[in-house]
């Protein structure tokens, strides 16, 4: 659980709506997991292998899930 709070506090700090406010949610207990989830594909879809820090944490993130 504390791997996953470190990840989603990496996605907050992305300042990338798309990830960040999800992340945000989640970290309040305020998410719901379905919008969690589809926010990380769509995130890792689009940066796909971009080369940033964030590349390795999708796909961990979803296996945490």
């Amino acid at each position: 659980m504390e791997e996953l709070k470190f990840i989603m506090e990496k996605f907050v700090a992305s300042g990338w709506d798309l990830i960040s406010i999800p992340a945000q949610q989640w970290l309040e207990g305020k998410a719901d997991k379905d919008t969690l989830v589809s926010a990380i594909k769509q995130a890792d879809k689009e940066c796909e292998s971009c080369g940033c820090e964030l590349d390795p944490l999708y796909k961990r993130a979803l296996e945490l899930i």
